[in-house]
C-alpha cells in the first residue's frame, strides 16, 4: 500500500486541506466572538451552512456516482477554495452576510467533496488494504485537526485574520494541486449503465435494505456520535466541575492521541477478529466510557473515560468505513456516502442541542448515565440480532 503514490497523494492532500479547515474554524469563532454578540445567532450562522450542505446531499451522491470521482474531487475542491474568498471580503467590510454565503459554499462543496473522497478509497487501494488505509486517513485527520488548532491560536497572535484565511486558502489550492496527480480507474460502461436509470436515494435504499449489516452499522454509529455530538459541551462542563481550565487541555491530546493509537491498532486486531466483532465489542465499550463520566469530578476518572473513548472510537469508525466500502457496491458509493454524510450531520446537530439541553435540565452525571445506557441497550440488541442471523444461517446451511 504504502507504494502507491495515489494514497501518498490522499493523505497528504487530507493533511493539507486539515490544516486549511482548522484555520477556517478557528478564524469563523474569532470573526464572530467580534460581530456576532448573541450566542443563539452564531449557532444560526453555522446552521445555515449545514443546511445548505445537507439539501444538496441528493444531488452530490446522484452527481458522485454518476461523473469520475476524481471530476467530482477536483471541482469540490476549487468551489472551497473559492469559497474563502468571500470570507476575505467578510472581513473586509465586517459583514456577517458574506461569511453566511462562504458558510453555505464551503458546506456544499463538502457535500460533494468528501462523498466522492469516500468512494475513491476503495478504488485506489486493494480490499485487504482497506481497514489500514481508513484507519491512517483518520489518524491524518486527527493530526491536522490537533496541529490546526495549535497553529491557528499562534497564527491569531502573529497575523491579521484575513492573513489566516489566506493561509487557509492555500491549503485549500494545494488540495486542488494534489488531486490532479491521482489515477483513479473507473469502469466508464458503469457509469453509462448508472446515468440511464434513477440515481437518486430512491434507487440506493433498496440495495442498502438488502444488506443489514450495513444498515445496522449506519444504526450502530449513533453510539459514538451520542459522544461526539455534544463533546465540547461535555469538556467544557467537566471544566466547571472541576473548576479547572487545564483540564480541557488534557482531555482533548488524550482522547486525540488514543483515537490515533487506536486507528493504528485496529489493524492487528482484525487479524484476530472479524469486523463485527471489533464494531460490538468497541460500540459496547464507548458505552461504558460513557457511563465513566458519572464519575467526571475526578480528573483522572475523566482522563480515563475519554482515553477508552478515543481508542474505541479508533477501532470503531475504521471499521465501519471498511464495512461500507466492501459490502456496498462500487456503483452506490457516492450516493451511499452522501447519504451517510447527510445522516451524520443532522445526528450530530441533533445530539448537540440534546446535549444541552439535558446538561441544562438533569446535568452531566444523570445524562452520562442515559447516554451509556442508550448506547449499550443499541449495542446489545444489535448483537444479539446479529448473532441470532447468524445462527439462522448456519441451521438453513446444515438443513441444506
Amino acid at each position: 500500500m504504502w507504494r502507491n503514490k495515489n494514497v501518498w497523494i490522499l493523505l497528504i492532500g487530507e493533511f493539507v486541506a486539515g490544516l486549511g479547515l482548522w484555520l477556517g474554524i478557528i478564524g469563523n469563532l474569532e470573526f464572530m466572538q467580534e460581530k456576532v454578540p448573541s450566542d443563539f445567532m452564531k449557532s444560526v450562522i453555522l446552521a445555515a451552512g449545514l443546511l445548505a450542505g445537507v439539501s444538496i446531499g441528493p444531488l452530490a451522491g446522484r452527481v458522485t456516482d454518476q461523473l469520475k470521482k476524481k471530476t467530482v474531487m477536483l471541482v469540490a475542491g476549487f468551489a472551497r477554495t473559492i469559497s474563502v474568498v468571500f470570507m476575505l471580503i467578510a472581513i473586509q467590510t465586517d459583514s456577517v452576510l458574506w461569511m453566511v454565503v462562504f458558510l453555505v459554499m464551503i458546506q456544499v462543496s463538502a457535500a460533494f467533496y468528501f462523498p466522492a473522497l469516500q468512494a475513491a478509497i476503495p478504488l485506489v487501494v486493494k480490499d485487504h488494504e482497506l481497514l489500514q488505509m481508513n484507519g491512517v486517513h483518520m489518524n491524518v485527520a486527527t493530526l491536522s485537526r490537533i496541529l490546526g488548532t495549535a497553529v491557528a491560536g499562534i497564527f491569531l497572535v502573529m497575523m491579521s485574520l484575513s492573513m489566516m484565511y489566506v493561509v487557509s486558502l492555500a491549503a485549500y489550492f494545494c488540495l486542488v494541486i494534489l488531486t490532479f496527480f491521482i489515477t483513479i480507474d473507473e469502469d466508464g460502461n458503469q457509469k453509462k449503465h448508472i446515468s440511464k436509470h434513477d440515481s437518486g436515494f430512491k434507487s440506493l435504499f433498496p440495495i442498502v435494505k438488502q444488506l443489514p449489516i450495513v444498515t445496522m452499522t449506519l444504526i450502530m454509529t449513533m453510539v459514538p456520535l451520542l459522544f461526539i455530538g455534544g463533546f465540547n459541551l461535555i469538556v467544557i462542563n467537566i471544566s466547571e466541575i472541576q473548576d479547572s481550565s487545564l483540564i480541557k487541555s488534557w482531555i482533548y491530546t488524550a482522547e486525540g492521541l488514543s483515537f490515533m493509537i487506536g486507528a493504528f491498532t485496529v489493524k492487528r486486531l482484525s487479524k484476530n477478529m472479524s469486523p463485527y466483532t471489533i464494531l460490538f465489542v468497541f460500540s459496547f465499550i464507548i458505552g461504558l466510557s460513557q457511563l465513566l463520566l458519572f464519575f467526571a469530578s475526578s480528573p483522572v476518572l475523566a482522563i480515563i473515560a475519554f482515553v477508552t473513548f478515543g481508542f474505541s472510537v479508533g477501532c470503531f469508525f475504521p471499521t465501519a468505513a471498511t464495512i461500507f466500502q466492501t459490502r456496498v457496491p462500487k456503483e452506490y458509493h457516492g450516493r451511499f456516502f452522501s447519504f451517510r454524510n447527510m445522516l451524520d450531520r443532522i445526528i450530530f446537530q441533533a445530539v448537540l442541542l440534546l446535549t444541552g439541553l439535558m446538561l441544562d435540565l438533569i446535568g452531566l452525571q444523570a445524562m452520562a448515565i442515559v447516554f451509556g445506557v442508550v448506547s449499550l441497550t443499541i449495542t446489545i440488541t444489535f448483537f444479539s440480532k446479529y448473532r441470532r442471523s447468524n445462527t439462522s444461517e448456519i441451521v438453513n446451511v446444515k438443513a441444506g
